[in-house]
């Protein structure tokens, strides 16, 4: 499947070769990354904030303003165009974004791009296209539906190909501490002195583990839940020159390493200070197991230490009662949307009436239902005189800072907007606007 594409071959260890060109120039390990969209002003809002309180793993805990918070968000495998699901969560960690900045920290914001794995590299034979094109198509529409739906960019988008070099280090890192074995020509992470802390049970892991891209049933391995580092060449298959062989890394070690190298500094193996590696892991709950596990597991191999101080999950989108999957064949894509002529402020809208952390179902009267409720706030922030905004404001605050309980925060503005014209005796919606736009994303 891949025989066509060009070949850049470099041998010997002393350097990592890219033996596939991509349309840009491939980036090194000490390249500053900035793939990622388009910058968005953000409104200033001057007001007194109360901390903002998340639901992690561990429960609802107090997020205090500091000087830096560093935040890193699991990106998409580029085999497909961006889905609700996708835009749900990337938006719901926008808002994260957006309260600890107006909180006045300074948040260092870091996203990977999946660009080499299998369902990418099977979509790409299935299609008969080339792989790298195709990733490259789908990481441009990603960036266009995040650039419409006002999600701030990431402060580093790192393609996974770009950081080979730093995989390998941090495999022969892991080696050293004596986390890595080999069966046959393949490396395996030795994962089982983590289990105590698995977050379902054994059985589950087991069965999950499975499901989502793992080997359990590979002989040779010391358990059945121990995740591949380094995948040995096989077949025509992409690869890269390593001090571990000729081959590609697995899913869980690029998420380790993009985050501790562009959120701890290029230095990360010999300086890290701190507790933790970082402050926020995120991503949707599908990820929770195997994915941020393996990839917390890994990185306390890499640093000796626990690498996120909290993890942070979105729920799933389903659509008319059933689970919306790649599988099934029933994505709504954001860019079919967009095409369709949906103001991109409903869609957003429409995401954030359910809240982030629960699993909802999308329909057509969830459009409906936005596009209704965006007229009437457009129409009522359009007055010149209106009813007051300064107790929907704090409504709003309030409601954010409790685990960004967007409904509440709807539903506060929505209920402003349906009197508005309720003894109306302030000039201008200015404040509120600037509030929406600069902690919501909304842009009326």
């Amino acid at each position: 499947m891949l025989g066509d594409i060009r070949s850049l071959a470099m041998s010997g260890h002393q350097s990592l070769g890219l033996l596939f060109r991509y349309d840009r120039p491939p980036m090194s390990a000490s390249d500053s990354v900035s793939v990622s969209w388009p910058s968005l002003f953000v409104p200033t809002y001057d007001a007194h904030l109360p901390p903002l309180n998340l639901r992690n793993s561990a429960g609802i805990e107090a997020v205090d303003s500091s000087e830096l918070f560093t935040m890193y968000v699991c990106g998409i495998t580029p085999y497909d165009a961006t889905h609700l699901g996708h835009a749900a969560t990337y938006i719901s960690f926008d808002l994260i974004n957006r309260y600890m900045r107006a909180s006045g920290s300074t948040v260092r914001f870091v996203e990977n791009i999946t660009d080499i794995d299998e369902p990418l590299l099977e979509r790409a034979h299935r299609d008969n296209v080339d792989w790298i094109a195709l990733a490259q198509s789908q990481i441009d529409l990603f960036r266009s539906d995040m650039t419409a739906l006002h999600v701030l960019p990431p402060d580093s988008f790192v393609p996974a190909t770009s950081v080979m070099e730093l995989i390998d280090r941090a495999i022969s890192r892991m080696t050293e501490n004596g986390f890595v074995y080999r069966v046959e020509n393949d490396l395996y992470f030795d994962s089982s002195s983590f289990h105590k802390d698995l977050p379902v049970t054994m059985e589950e892991a087991l069965t999950t583990f499975g499901e989502r891209g793992g080997d359990p049933d590979r002989v040779g391995k010391k358990h059945p839940l121990d995740p591949v580092l380094w995948w040995a060449n096989k077949n025509d298959e992409p690869g890269w020159a390593s001090s571990h062989g000729f081959g590609r890394p697995g899913w869980h070690i690029e998420c380790s390493v993009i985050a501790l190298r562009y959120l701890i500094g290029a230095d990360y193996l010999e300086s890290s200070t701190g507790d933790f590696a970082i402050d926020l892991q995120g991503g949707g709950s599908d990820l929770i197991f195997p994915h941020h596990f393996m990839s917390g597991a890994q990185a306390k191999a890499i640093l000796g230490k626990p690498f996120a101080r909290r993890y942070v999950h979105t729920g799933m989108v389903g659509l008319d009662g059933e689970k919306m999957s790649k599988s099934k064949g029933n994505l709504v894509f954001v860019s079919t949307l967009l095409k369709d002529g949906v103001d991109p402020v409903v869609i957003r809208y429409a995401l954030l009436k359910d809240h982030y952390q629960s699993d909802r179902m999308w329909s057509s009267s969830s459009l409906d239902q936005a596009r209704e409720s965006v007229a009437k706030i457009r129409s009522a922030l359009s007055r010149e005189y209106v009813r007051a905004t300064d107790s929907v404001e704090n409504q709003i605050i309030a409601a954010l800072a409790n685990n960004l309980d967007t409904p509440s925060a709807l539903s506060a503005l929505e209920a402003w907007a349906q009197e508005v014209d309720a003894q109306p005796h302030q000039k201008g919606t200015g404040a509120l606007s600037r509030l929406l736009d600069g902690f919501m994303g909304l842009a009326f």
